[in-house]
């Protein structure tokens, strides 16, 4: 077993085709599941993607081409899971559920986040254009960078093109209407949003240079379209 730093998480991460997404010493408010022993944990570490970077790695991956569902769940799993033996950790995935864990209380937590008018949490450099894929929870307290707090860019975004360019109006404020989004994307009319992601999401102008490209799109709206009912 490794005795980690966030240093050698972050190189482990990289090593893998994930970045770290920060971290944070949780608090019983934050419901982080105890670790294999019982005991509390001390550190939870995040990781995920930050736009395309990495997604290379996943698409070249034995879960992509098997063809049995959740191939990124899987990969994700494999990939931090294995940090986690190399450093006695526990993993933690927002795909475990239910109960599901609270994972954008975490992110908020550990990087300088804000929730967007499209209910998904904005990043100052990336945009929308992030995810997570995981965590590892840590029985020691490992010493954590600060997140530097930054403004929501939303805050000075007059226009607001997430909210008109949607074209079946599916974000509303306080709601997301899923049936109508899903609808949209299935009907050959919704081709621009299933091959290239979606036509909302695309219109922020934070992070324009981080916007997934088309094959991490298409993967990620096809997963959308399954798991909706029409």
């Amino acid at each position: 077993m490794v005795a980690p730093t966030f240093a050698s998480l972050c190189n482990d991460a990289e090593s893998v085709g994930l970045v770290c997404r920060g971290g944070f010493h949780p608090d019983p408010q934050d419901f982080v599941p105890a670790c294999a022993d019982g005991s509390r944990a001390a550190t939870v570490v995040l990781f995920g993607f930050v736009g395309s970077r990495g997604w290379p790695t996943f698409a070249a991956s034995a879960e992509r081409a098997d063809g049995r569902p959740d191939a990124l769940d899987r990969w994700s799993q494999r990939v931090i899971d294995a940090i986690g033996a190399r450093t006695g950790a526990i993993g933690l995935y927002p795909s475990h559920g239910p109960p599901w864990l609270p994972f954008q209380r975490w992110a908020l937590r550990a990087e300088s986040l804000h929730f967007s008018p499209l209910g998904i949490l904005i990043h100052p450099d990336f945009g929308l254009w992030h995810a997570y894929r995981g965590a590892l929870a840590f029985q020691t307290r490992l010493a954590l960078p600060e997140p530097v707090q930054r403004p929501s860019p939303c805050s000075t975004c007059i226009a607001r093109p997430c909210l008109s360019a949607c074209p079946v109006a599916a974000f509303q404020p306080d709601q997301f209407d899923r049936r109508a989004c899903a609808g949209h994307v299935a009907a050959t009319e919704g081709a621009d949003c299933l091959q290239r992601g979606c036509r909302a999401r695309r219109s922020c102008p934070v992070g324009a240079d981080h916007r997934y490209a088309a094959d991490q799109a298409n993967f990620h709206m096809a997963a959308f379209l399954r798991g909706s009912v029409l």
